[in-house]
């Protein structure tokens, strides 16, 4: 990704068809699916997918099912992938935009805690103490 949003938004709007967008800034869109770039970020960061689902506090099932495509994670999975594959802030806003979501957006107070957090590179269960003692919504508090 070498664009900014937003040059790719003038681009956009001056472009005289999708298909010549789509023809020029190939290199600046998403086209992989939310498992390959699991599997590319597995081989990126070296971790495993058994490592990383581990560090990120999923149910193994539940883990491998994402991986394989097989379940859609809500929002807090993904930010629980982004902990367990040690991610750093702007690769965990690529990994939500990847995956669909809104990033971390350092005004909201929960999504604050996040960042503070993956800023200093703790981990999940560090994150959901922050988050419970502030009585925000654990990021494995869903199923």
């Amino acid at each position: 990704m070498k664009k900014r949003t937003e040059e790719l938004l003038e681009i956009l709007k001056k472009s005289p068809n999708i298909q010549d967008y789509y023809d020029n800034e190939s290199d600046n869109i998403i086209t992989m699916t939310l498992p390959e770039y699991l599997k590319e970020l597995c081989k990126v960061k070296g971790i495993s997918k058994a490592e990383c689902i581990r560090k990120s506090q999923l149910p193994r099932t539940y883990g491998y099912q994402i991986f394989s495509g097989l379940k859609t994670p809500t929002r807090n999975k993904v930010l629980c992938l982004c902990f367990g594959f040690c991610l750093t802030v702007e690769e965990s806003q690529s990994l939500l935009k990847a995956a669909g979501y809104p990033i971390l957006y350092a005004r909201n107070k929960r999504d604050a805690v996040i960042l503070f957090a993956l800023l200093r590179s703790l981990s999940v269960m560090e994150v959901n103490d922050m988050l419970y003692e502030l009585k925000y919504v654990l990021l494995t508090s869903e199923h």
